[in-house]
């Protein structure tokens, strides 16, 4: 079997099913496996697929999101649970792009439609597990590449600017961290530092407080999602620096539209999260109904996002 689509990973404690375990039988089960809920980007999906359920009506949600990024283990005892539970199709956003290629692979033998979608799984490890699936999602390397181009055009040539990175084994992370490196050597900026905050708030404010003591010279900061923006926005309003460096971040979650209105951030980049779950529930439905898998990569929408 073929086939992966928008995935979300979450700690199995906070399953839900989003319909009612007792709706009609003969409705298809979905397990959506998801990222953090603490991420206000997956808050936003979770609802999306919610409503969704509702108003399609023909199929049953279960629905499971993680503690923290990092919380591999949470969303692989997720996949097993519904391997066990015997669920009709598995979408989900994996956290690690390595890692879940195995239990992807279990559920994928267990006859089980499997959609990866958001970040796309490892293609070694795919081949190495002799799992064929195809990605639905964003292009992150140019996404990030939109953002590093905004900064730069702001900033000029020959202006320092650090990166924070998202979970070192998510593809999406990578992906996003090259679209920025893209940008700063096509637009002549000086890479001081590049660090990991793991998507994390708390984590980016930490990580941009040591970046800012320890290269008191930049004048911009890539952020590899909204969540480390806001993170990054808060280290710099407590060193009173808000607005004299320039913030770009990725997703375009609610929370950030402020912040691109007074310009405590430069811009962002919007991928359509809300839509993400459910678009990749459509596509496991019908495969589920004996609808062709998807092959390689099926992208999804990108937009650069201003205050302009």
């Amino acid at each position: 079997m073929k086939f992966t689509k928008f995935v979300t990973a979450a700690a199995v404690s906070l399953m839900m099913a989003a319909g009612g375990a007792s709706a009609d039988e003969k409705k298809p089960v979905v397990g959506l496996v998801m990222k953090s809920l603490a991420n206000e980007f997956f808050k936003d999906m979770l609802e999306g697929a919610k409503e969704h359920e509702a108003k399609r009506g023909d199929y049953v949600l279960k629905a499971v999101g993680m503690k923290n990024e990092s919380d591999i283990e949470s969303q692989i005892n997720a996949v097993e649970n519904f391997i066990t539970q015997g669920v009709d199709a598995i979408v989900i956003a994996p956290a690690d792009s390595r890692a879940m290629v195995p239990p992807l692979k279990r559920a994928m033998e267990a006859g089980i439609t499997v959609i990866n979608f958001d970040v796309s799984l490892d293609p070694k490890a795919k081949e190495q597990n002799g799992v064929e699936l195809a990605f639905v999602g964003p292009d992150n390397r140019g996404g990030a590449k939109l953002a590093g181009e905004a900064l730069a055009a702001k900033l000029g040539k020959g202006a320092k600017v650090v990166i924070l990175e998202g979970n070192p084994g998510a593809d999406n992370a990578l992906q996003r961290k090259l679209g920025f490196e893209d940008a700063i050597k096509e637009g002549g900026l000086e890479l001081l530092d590049s660090r990991t905050a793991h998507w994390e708030t708390e984590e980016a404010n930490t990580v941009a407080t040591n970046m800012l003591t320890a290269h008191p010279d930049i004048q911009g900061i890539m952020a590899a999602n909204d969540s480390m923006a806001i993170g990054v926005v808060k280290a710099l309003e407590s060193a009173g620096k808000a607005g004299e460096i320039q913030v770009v971040g990725f997703d375009n979650i609610p929370a950030v539209g402020p912040m691109l209105k007074d310009g405590r951030l430069l811009a962002t980049v919007d991928q359509f999260g809300r839509d993400m779950a459910a678009n990749a529930i459509d596509q496991a439905l019908e495969v589920v109904k004996g609808a062709p898998e998807p092959q390689g990569w099926v992208k999804t929408p990108i937009e650069l996002v201003t205050g302009n």
